[in-house]
């Protein structure tokens, strides 16, 4: 069923328009496999880093002194970037009374999650202090920390304006030159805010008549340095990305939910020399705008990650965005990655507008007139020209059209109009990337994408689409990776997450043993030393232009090379026709597809002459002599091929094993006249045990005719303890109503056996049955066990005739052989059927 629910999306993905070019791949093409796998008993080079606290989520990273602070549940953390676990860390304890815990409690709070001191901003506010806000208890607070020292101050500052009472709720702050830029819901029952405080001029976002935000979750802030080598005397940007309810323009499709719940992703902006209005939009931000953030289709509109790059050039200034899938199927999980250029944002913000229309109840294309100076737009040369010299000299007509139009009409799309990435059973939770020039001279982002479960993915952006180099399951036990950081002088990425840290290399070119291998992998960190015959870091390397790498294509470089790896051993595989055997072969790639050839021509298909080609390698089944030979396993992949694997299968015919003999000494043999003394001795205990059981049998016969005793066999008194054993069918054919005196013929109706004590010497023990023929040691070897499995009794044999009579008896040994060899051309199967027995 979900094949199909799957198959029918995929389907609707790919037909979906959106504006941008109309060529576009396949959707089955995006959704990327990663090539290498790498579980958490593999992984090398890593340092972890745990103490007392719990939701290692707030991370800073400084180059310079080399330190990763962190901001944990109750406690923050000053470690070495270089090791984060050489244990010479600092540790600051900030917990929260009891006292602000019980009235936490009281407010209807979770006391064991919600009711502590969570750290969710940590940023450098100067040159010897860092900021740091809390939710301490849902009544905020927030502390400058002496840097060197890494102590609390004596006092604290109120947090209701900087931090978020809820410690699950979205939150995104930035400290640019002194100000606090924070974007939340802030106080207990608030709606979502954008605002700047510790600034001369604080602001915040319009809340009437027009809602600027609607139940927003903020996910990521930036600020881009548009005034840098701007030609127009622009101003500093900062960029929110969030999601939020839709407007009313914005409804839900049928494959979303319902119109009141649907969330859209968004990108809004604010000026950073923003002072406010002098009379209208007073403490107000004047040049707030916001779009909507468009992925692939409606469904992908949960807005998970943001990170970007190049932000000190504006005109190179691009974002990666992560988004999951929000359908009313919840058990549907799938997640996507879009770029979007700066160029394209800011295009938008000069498009048209969206104004609510109160006669329909929605919000449309605004279709009149815009005043000047174009209203959202910062103070630039040509506005000081005028006259205007920050957003306090703005008309009181475009501040009002400010106030009443803060979305824009059009949507900022991916660029090339789709995701890079398409990936189903997955949720993205964070991501972070970084520009890395290869030897060659292209300059590749490499991004690094965290999971709801515990791992990384780490890919590289390939034109139109992304390549997934490896996933790395980082934490053994599953937890959201909730924070992700890049050192580049560590060479390290940092893991934030909510049982600790880790320290992870930014690349594992070891792992790759080949000059293929480690071009098949396009990680731009790794290239193909001749020199030194192995994959090496890039940036670790004197000589980079001697490195073969192929980024672009993954196959080219080391057709000349010698360096394909030592060719693997010959193995040797003996089987007995009939039988099955197994052929190992591990792929290491994921892409890898492999190919079986037999005796260097023949290619082998899976389901064909007894063959199962499978990931762990090749399932010879029934093996016939037409089945030895060599066998060679590759890997194909990008156009490549790698022997993995060789065997020589050898299949033997399945002849008969001889039955052991034990072997006759000297000593052992036995003279004819004492072998005849013994086959007499046999033959007279023979016929003795055959009169007994007879007379058994005949007495029984004479006393077992009653009504009290129909259907039974019994021996002895009648008074004595009955003990019956039934067949295993339990049903005794032949039973009929008969007089009380009905004796004779029909005491043999039942097959029942009863056995009652008597008072006489106990009849002597039955001989040991004959041992069985050669030929079926095996068989008689396996049926008891199975017998045994079916019922304790069935080692008691009873033959009856049709008419009641018994058939007479038969030895043990004959009933034996008789059913073996009537199972050397049936299957023995594991539950038999009882009635059989």
């Amino acid at each position: 069923m979900w094949g199909r629910l799957w198959s029918l999306l995929l389907g609707f993905l790919a037909a979906a328009t959106v504006p941008g070019p109309s060529l576009r791949r396949p959707s089955q093409e995006l959704d990327a496999t990663p090539r290498m796998t790498i579980p958490h008993e593999e992984l090398s080079g890593t340092r972890y880093f745990q103490a007392q606290a719990q939701n290692y989520s707030t991370l800073l990273l400084e180059e310079a002194s080399a330190r990763l602070l962190v901001g944990a549940r109750g406690a923050l953390f000053s470690l070495s970037a270089r090791d984060i676990a050489d244990g010479a860390h600092k540790e600051i304890h900030w917990e929260a009374s009891p006292e602000m815990r019980s009235k936490c409690h009281q407010k209807g709070k979770n006391n064991l999650t919600e009711c502590f001191n969570h750290v969710r901003f940590l940023q450098r506010l100067n040159a010897t202090h860092l900021y740091a806000c809390g939710t301490h208890a849902f009544q905020p607070l927030c502390a400058a920390i002496d840097a060197e020292a890494f102590a609390l101050p004596g006092s604290f500052e109120e947090g209701k304006e900087k931090c978020p009472y809820d410690p699950a709720r979205g939150f995104t702050g930035l400290i640019i030159d002194g100000g606090l830029y924070t974007a939340t819901r802030y106080e207990f029952r608030s709606i979502p805010d954008i605002r700047r405080s510790r600034h001369p001029h604080s602001l915040r976002t319009e809340e009437a008549p027009v809602h600027w935000l609607n139940d927003a979750e903020f996910v990521f802030s930036v600020l881009v340095r548009e005034s840098e080598a701007s030609t127009v005397g622009d101003d500093d940007k900062v960029y929110y990305f969030f999601t939020e309810r839709a407007a009313a323009e914005e409804g839900s499709s049928s494959f979303g939910p319902s119109r009141s719940s649907h969330r859209v992703a968004r990108v809004a902006r604010v000026c950073k020399g923003d002072l406010g209005g002098k009379k209208i939009l007073q403490k107000k931000w004047t040049s707030f705008l916001k779009a909507r953030l468009i992925c692939h289709i409606p469904q992908y509109e949960k807005l998970r990650g943001v990170c970007s790059l190049d932000t000190e050039h504006s005109a190179r200034t691009h974002f990666y965005a992560a988004f999951t899938l929000t359908t009313q199927w919840k058990t549907l999980e799938a997640s996507a990655i879009c770029r979007y250029d700066l160029a394209e944002v800011q295009a938008v913000f000069s498009g048209p507008y969206m104004e609510y229309q109160d006669g329909a109840r929605r919000w449309g294309r605004y279709e009149g007139g815009i005043p000047e100076p174009r209203p959202g737009s910062c103070i630039t040369d040509s506005l000081r020209s005028r006259g205007y010299n920050s957003s306090q000299d703005l008309p009181s007509l475009v501040l009002d059209f400010v106030k009443l139009h803060p979305l824009m009409a059009r949507p900022v799309v991916p660029t090339r109009g789709r995701p890079l990435l398409l990936k189903r059973n997955v949720r993205y939770t964070h991501l972070t990337g970084t520009p890395v020039t290869t030897p060659a001279g292209p300059t590749y982002d490499l991004l690094f994408l965290g999971t709801a479960d515990g791992w990384i993915h780490k890919a590289v952006v390939l034109g139109s689409g992304m390549h997934i180099i490896e996933e790395t399951q980082v934490f053994r036990e599953p937890q959201a990776v909730e924070n992700l950081v890049v050192s580049l002088r560590q060479h390290s990425l940092y893991v934030g997450a909510p049982s600790g840290v880790i320290q992870l290399p930014l690349s594992t070119c070891f792992r790759y043993r080949s000059c293929y291998d480690c071009i098949l992998a396009r990680d731009p960190y790794c290239g193909w030393s001749p020199s030194s015959h192995s994959c090496v870091a890039a940036t670790t390397t004197a000589n980079r232009t001697s490195l073969i790498q192929d980024i672009e294509r993954g196959n080219r470089g080391c057709e000349g090379s010698t360096d394909v790896g030592p060719p693997p051993p010959l193995k040797t595989r003996s089987v007995l026709r009939g039988d099955d055997v197994l052929l190992p072969c591990d792929q290491p790639s994921n892409l890898a597809r492999a190919l079986w050839l037999l005796n260097g021509s023949k290619s082998l298909s899976d389901g064909q002459d007894g063959y199962r080609v499978g990931v762990d390698g090749l399932l010879v089944t029934d093996t016939q002599p037409e089945h030895s030979g060599s066998y060679s396993c590759f890997a194909e992949e990008n156009g490549l091929r790698a022997l993995l694997a060789s065997y020589s299968l050898v299949v033997r015919p399945a002849t008969p094993a001889p039955a052991p003999q034990a072997p006759a000494t000297k000593g052992s043999q036995l003279g004819p006249d004492v072998q005849l003394l013994y086959v007499l001795a046999i033959a007279a205990l023979g016929a003795l045990c055959f009169i007994l059981a007879f007379a058994l049998l005949y007495v029984a016969c004479l006393r077992g005719g009653g009504r009290g005793h129909q259907g039974k066999y019994s021996l002895g008194r009648a008074g004595g303890s009955a003990v019956q054993l039934q067949t295993v069918s339990g049903q005794c054919p032949g039973e009929e109503d008969e007089g009380d005196d009905g004796e004779g013929a029909g005491g043999l109706e039942g097959s029942c056996l009863q056995i009652i004590p008597g008072e006489g010497a106990p009849a002597p023990p039955p001989p040991p049955p004959p041992p069985p023929p050669a030929e079926l040691t095996n068989g008689l070897a396996a049926l008891p066990s199975r017998l045994r499995r079916v019922n304790g009794n069935n080692y008691v044999l009873l033959r009856q005739g049709s008419n009641g009579v018994p058939a007479g008896p038969c030895s043990f040994a004959e009933e034996l052989s008789r059913i073996l060899e009537k199972r050397k051309h049936t299957q023995l199967v594991e539950q038999l059927d009882e009635s059989s027995v």
